[in-house]
């Protein structure tokens, strides 16, 4: 009886510090969520009347349109970037052998530990040095770096746990090395592949240190918001925020859901 009374009292402590914690992360997010559907101007609680106008609004502002387009071309082709060079970087750490491999495969990830602002402020150094315009092919640049680091960290965790049996029993049915990685090796990394596209796509879109620094006329979305903010805190603000927010959570379940189904 004495220890069931304990396993419950530990049990519900779990839950009240689980709760609490979510609590800490997301109720801020809640709060942009919940202002979104404000009818007043002004952000104040109780909430007056409820609304989804600045959701109108938001469609109508020009500039906050276009900083989305430019966000997700720099996403998709610093998806592209990523995929292109991490992929084949994954498959050469994980299957050739070559001096200072185990430096190689630290210094890659340096792009992911490495504080944005550092990133952002040591690559405007770089451009500014070597006369390079500032603009949305410098803010792609910056992004290819550190998804290229996303992209190969993500395929090279699943290349380590492949069977490699089963690619060697392709090659002795006769298959070539090309045919045995798109039958047998790219469909037992695909999910990984396209775990590692969404997460991309989502870090690129929510991305502001390097965009800031690295960006000249054409703003991506966040750079923008960060602008509108430095005004105040305007409704459609709290209105793309929440899209953001559920468009970034979309693709986080998806790819947890796809690591899952892996593991």
């Amino acid at each position: 009886m004495g220890k069931a009374s304990r396993f419950d009292w530990i049990s519900a402590s779990l839950r009240v510090s689980s709760g609490l914690i979510f609590l800490f992360i997301y109720l801020p997010m809640i709060v942009v969520v919940v202002y979104s559907f404000n009818g007043n101007a002004v952000n104040s609680f109780p909430i007056q009347t409820w609304s989804t106008k600045w959701y109108s609004v938001m469609l109508e502002d020009s500039a906050l349109l276009v900083s989305l387009k430019n966000s997700v071309l720099v996403a998709l082709a610093g998806t592209g970037i990523g995929l292109i060079l991490g992929i084949p970087a994954a498959f050469v750490v994980d299957r050739f052998r070559f001096p200072g491999k185990i430096v190689f495969e630290r210094i890659v990830l340096l792009p992911m530990i490495l504080p944005g602002i550092i990133t952002g402020v040591a690559m405007m150094s770089v451009f500014v040095m070597m006369r390079v315009e500032l603009s949305l092919i410098t803010i792609l640049i910056g992004h290819g770096t550190f998804l290229i680091a996303v992209v190969m960290t993500q395929v090279y965790a699943r290349l380590k746990r492949l069977d490699r049996a089963i690619e060697e029993a392709s090659l002795d049915l006769g298959a070539t090395r090309l045919k045995t990685f798109f039958y047998v090796t790219l469909p037992n990394i695909k999910t990984a592949v396209i775990g590692a596209t969404l997460l991309s796509f989502t870090l690129s879109i929510d991305e502001i240190a390097v965009s800031y620094f690295l960006t000249g006329r054409e703003l991506t979305l966040p750079v923008q918001i960060w602008a509108m903010l430095r005004r105040g805190i305007t409704p459609e603000v709290n209105a793309i925020s929440t899209l953001i927010f559920l468009f970034s959570m979309v693709m986080i379940v998806i790819v947890t859901r796809l690591n899952r189904e892996v593991d």
